[in-house]
């Protein structure tokens, strides 16, 4: 295509004015480009380069952190800086003597310079502990300690494909857990505790029923109150959401829970949802080794197995899941079959079987 949009194009108009000069020039005219080197592209159009640089960063941002990344933007990008979909920081400058002055300040600063090409991206998470009220385990917290051991995979662009690790800190996800390669959820086990006196005082009970996506919450005339059916409760907090008199927070039982092999794009076959694989790991703030060492060995295993190309799912679905439990050592219980009710689709449906040596046959 050759078409430049002007602002009052179909184009879209609302941010095409906005966009760095050397953008709106280039607009549906670019060429092609390059990656130079982990963290940075090169953007090619008649009208001239533009180059990218991409921060690593933490999510939650303080508004010190945000007026800095505000004065680099107009101190070397005519003040045109962008966040992406996984939150991470974009500068965009077409003086190509900007990319290393750039690169050099933003590490002082205490931010990384990586995320691109085959590379480990920028881990999303959701709010934890810090905003939300229904979070099993904190997010921030977890997803920070995760990326400590993780951070050299993050500025070097040699992995199998790209890597991305999302965190969510309840069920209800508002993190993109089911569709990432890792992935790790926060999760409560047990029901929510009932308060009788708080529900008939402060809970409109219709809506309280209507809350719960299974159908698990039922009133309870004789006390104005609701009673929970354990056997439908999947522990998601969303009651909660909307009547404070249940609370499900508990310290002894709440943890997490992992999974892998999920993916957006439909590059070499359509997306996937991502599969349990640890069913839980206990909540030890601060620094949750047991959570930290797992999701390690599940990257190094794929680095070290997968094929040029081959995204997480794509790796386990060749070698198979009987072989993925036994190269990574992981156990295999029953929290790992699909309830038939709600599952149907994913169970496995021919005599097909992958033997592996941690298998007995006779």
């Amino acid at each position: 295509m050759t078409q430049q949009f002007a602002a009052t194009d179909i184009g879209p108009p609302h941010y095409f004015e906005r966009m760095p000069q050397i953008c709106q020039d280039n607009y549906f005219k670019w060429e092609y480009h390059e990656r130079l080197k982990p963290g940075v592209y090169m953007h090619h159009g008649p009208a001239g380069d533009v180059y990218t640089v991409r921060v690593g960063s933490p999510r939650l941002l303080s508004i010190e952190s945000l007026r800095w990344f505000a004065e680099l933007a107009d101190k070397y990008c005519d003040g045109h800086f962008r966040f992406t979909t996984r939150s991470s920081i974009e500068f965009l400058t077409p003086n190509k003597d900007n990319v290393d002055k750039i690169i050099e300040e933003v590490e002082e600063y205490g931010f990384p310079v990586g995320g691109t090409g085959n590379s480990l991206k920028t881990l999303l998470h959701t709010q934890g502990w810090v905003h939300c009220h229904s979070a099993a385990t904190d997010a921030s917290g977890t997803t920070k300690v995760v990326m400590d051991e993780l951070y050299d995979y993050f500025k070097r662009d040699d992995l199998p494909a790209q890597l991305k690790i999302s965190m969510a800190c309840c069920l209800n996800m508002c993190g993109a857990v089911h569709c990432s390669d890792i992935s790790f959820v926060g999760i409560h086990r047990t029901l929510p505790r009932v308060i009788d006196e708080e529900v008939a005082n402060s809970c409109e009970i219709p809506n309280l029923v209507a809350s719960c996506p299974v159908g698990a919450i039922r009133p309870n005339p004789r006390k104005k109150s609701v009673t929970i059916n354990e056997e439908k409760c999947m522990y998601c907090g969303n009651c909660f959401s909307v009547c404070p008199a249940l609370p499900i927070a508990n310290p002894d039982d709440d943890g997490i829970a992992i999974f892998v092999g999920g993916k957006v794009s439909n590059t070499r076959k359509g997306p996937s949802f991502s599969k349990l694989v640890v069913p839980y790991v206990p909540n030890e703030p601060p620094r949750w080794p047991t959570l930290v060492k797992t999701i390690k060995m599940l990257v190094e295993v794929w680095v070290e197995n997968a094929r040029p190309g081959e995204r997480y799912g794509e790796w386990v679905e060749r070698i198979g899941w009987e072989k993925f439990f036994e190269i990574t050592g992981l156990e295999f219980t029953d929290k790992h079959i699909d309830d038939f009710t709600f599952s149907v689709k994913t169970f496995r449906t021919t005599s097909n079987f992958k033997f592996t040596d941690a298998v007995e046959t006779m």
